[in-house]
Order: C-alpha cells, then structure tokens, then sequence
C-alpha cells in the first residue's frame, strides 16, 4: 500500500511527496481508512511508530475538502514538548493546503497568552493544547467549540498518570456531542478503557506492536554499584564516539546533579526539566538537534515529548519502574529503521524490575563485564530481595530510659 491508495487532497499528496513520505506505517494503513469514515477510534501504538501522521492526515484531508471557516479539531496531549512536536507536524503536511493550526501549552509570556488567546476567539483549524493551559484559556474568556468536528487524545495513558482526568472531561463538557473522537495510548490499562466508554461512541480498535522495541536497537546492559555508574559513563564514553545522547535518570534531582557530574569527565551535557522556563526548554531542544549538546538528561515525561532523529546512544541511567516506560525510553533511537543502542545501568536493587522488563519484551537482555578498572560488579539475581537500608541519625530520646543507636522502643 501507498498513500496514493488513500486518494487525499492533491496539496496533501504533494507536502508527503516532498517530506519523502511514500508508503504508510501499519498504524497509519489501518487507522486513516476508519478516521476517514468518520468512525471513533481507540488505537494502541507506542511512539515511534508514525500515530501522530495516522491522525493529523486524515483530519487535514476532511478540512482540506469542506468549506471550513470555524475551529474544527482540538488535539490534547500532555506536554508542551508533544503539543509542539505534533504541530510542527501539522504545519508539514499543510504547507500546500490552507489549514491553520496554533500550540497551546503553558511556560510562555503575557503575548504568548494574548495570542493563544485570540486563536481560540477568532479561529485557528487546529488547536493543539496541553490540558491545564486550555482549561485556563476556558474560564477567561468565551472560546466556540459548537462548530468542533474532531477531538484527539494523544498519548492519553500519560496525560491520565499526570493527574489530567478531571480536565479532560472538564474539556469534554465544553465540545459537541456531535464530533468523532480519537483516542490515541501506549498503553491500555483499566482507567483509559473507563474513559474511552465515557468520550467515545462505538469506536473501532486497533493495537499496534505493544510493548516490543524497534528490532534496529541494540540492547545491552551492566551490573553495577550505585557509585561506578558515572566512571562506566565515561568508560563507554571513550570506547564509542556518539554523537547524540539521551540519559534517563529516575528523578527530577538526579537529573540536575548528573549534569555537574557530567561535566566533570568533559561531556557535553544539559539537564531537561520541569523548573526551566519555556524559552529555556525551546533553546535546549535546539542545541541538541543542532548537536551543540552532545548529551541530554532527562526523566521520563522526556521519553513521549522528544522527536529528534539521529540519537544513537540511550542510557538507563536508572532502571525505569514501569517496564512500558523502557519500550518509550530506548524508542528515542532507532527511529524510522535506523539503528541505535541501548544500554541500562542495573544496581542490585533494580534487578527485579528489569527482569520484569525482560518478561514484558520476551527478550533476555545481555549482560556486558565491567572494564576492568571499575571493580566488581553485583551477581544477578532478580529473585532474590534486597533489603532497603534506612541510615539512622543517631539515639532516639525516650522517656522510659537511655536507648543505643538504632534501638527503638515501641
């Protein structure tokens, strides 16, 4: 199949032919055919796979061949990095037809706002927003959804685990009944099936490749000590020249602190997170694609709110706890039949989850020897449990008499 076999718009065709678009991904081959019949979907499909394009070219073809002159697609995703992402899109594929399509997320200046503002007033096609700015939007001022044909929800597992459910359905209450729904996920656990029931009205399904990562992507992994992960970094570092580079770290702190550390052994590196401003965001995203960054650090929102070609290297700083969340993080390379490589850092108390990892993509992971110079590394054993260890501060005073350190009385 080719999108020809889709007979879009001739100025659709025309921006694919000139993006070297020729023949459609599976989740595209079988989402665009029931979107074009104006059927509600629920589509399962991870990143990487080309959901975004499912979507966005079948909507642009609707508003390329109607008589439009009102908002007629509202897309929610859950980062400002996803909804910028999905218009630079938008802006691609519509460069020969006459759509229009305006970002909506937090972070930017009074203008910003102003602007948003007047696009949802006055009309853009397309509104791509992330869903706490727009219920702002909302409460300001008057915003005319009667006209709205299209609602999507990309990446909605996400937007779910960051706490938007009330939102999304506050968001909902504002729209038409009458509209078709598209509900875009990684993942399909109980609560978005809940919410598919509620928003969506006899949808078709479609499960794209769940939880298996791109077969370009090599995978390895080390076990290792909390304090030799930064000397392997530089180890692995020397052996190989990459030339983009995504490390993942389990918390927002560690990010930060990995970007000294870094930077000590002469990497190239930045931290991605929620404290920069919006300005700060856009200039880091664009010093890494520009390969002025050679190494990104972030958590794992980064993981669905980066499209970057070109990453070769993928480092699990920390073994992720939710084994979905290593399908998204290692999906940033290998893209579009690349290849790129994935290496994880396994302390002795994250081994369980990476077995879990190893069970959800049938695949065991190959565990590479330590260089030498860094010492011994952990035995594998995900069977076995670990237990935390709790520094105690010193005696506790207690009025039934004297205690030694670490005793406690009930």
């Amino acid at each position: 199949m080719t999108f020809d076999d889709f007979y879009f718009d001739y100025g659709l065709m025309d921006a694919l032919d000139a993006m070297g678009f020729s023949k459609p991904t599976p989740i595209q081959e079988l989402a665009i055919p029931v979107i074009l019949e104006h059927k509600d979907l629920i589509a399962c499909a991870q990143t990487g796979t080309g959901k975004t394009a499912a979507y966005v070219l079948p909507i642009l073809n609707k508003i390329a061949e109607s008589d439009h002159s009102h908002l007629n697609t509202l897309i929610l995703a859950p980062t400002r990095e996803l909804a910028m992402q999905i218009d630079q899109q938008v802006q691609g594929f519509s460069y020969y037809i006459q759509v229009s399509s305006i970002p909506i997320y937090g972070g930017g200046d009074g203008a910003s706002w102003d602007q948003q503002k007047k696009a949802l007033k006055h009309g853009a096609d397309i509104i791509i927003a992330t869903p706490g700015r727009l219920i702002s939007q909302l409460i300001s001022g008057d915003i005319n959804f009667e006209h709205l044909e299209h609602l999507v929800l990309d990446e909605a597992d996400r937007m779910l685990d960051m706490g938007f459910y009330e939102d999304i359905v506050k968001i909902i209450s504002y729209l038409p009944k009458d509209r078709q729904t598209l509900l875009f996920s990684a993942t399909m656990p109980p609560k978005i099936r809940t919410l598919a029931s509620k928003i969506l009205y006899k949808p078709e399904e479609i499960s794209i490749a769940i939880s298996k990562p791109a077969e370009g992507i090599l995978q390895q992994a080390y076990l290792t000590y909390d304090p030799q992960k930064i000397p392997l970094l530089g180890e692995i570092f020397k052996a190989t020249a990459y030339q983009s580079v995504i490390i993942f770290a389990g918390t927002k702190e560690k990010v930060k602190s990995l970007q000294f550390e870094l930077k000590k052994i002469g990497l190239k590196a930045k931290s991605f997170h929620s404290d920069l401003e919006q300005k700060e965001r856009e200039d880091l995203m664009n010093e890494f694609r520009s390969r002025k960054v050679q190494v990104l650090i972030g958590t794992d929102i980064l993981s669905r709110g980066i499209d970057v070609d070109g990453i070769d290297l993928v480092v699990n700083f920390d073994v992720p706890p939710d084994p979905e969340d290593y399908v998204h993080r290692i999906g940033r390379t290998a893209r579009a039949e690349t290849k790129g490589t994935a290496i994880t850092f396994i302390n002795e108390k994250d081994q369980r989850r990476f077995h879990a990892i190893e069970t959800l993509i049938e695949k065991e992971i190959p565990k590479l020897p330590l260089p030498e110079s860094l010492g011994q590394a952990p035995l594998y054993e995900p069977s076995k449990r670990v237990e935390r260890t709790f520094h105690k501060k010193g005696p506790r005073k207690n009025t039934n008499g004297p205690s030694k350190p670490g005793q406690f009385r009930r």
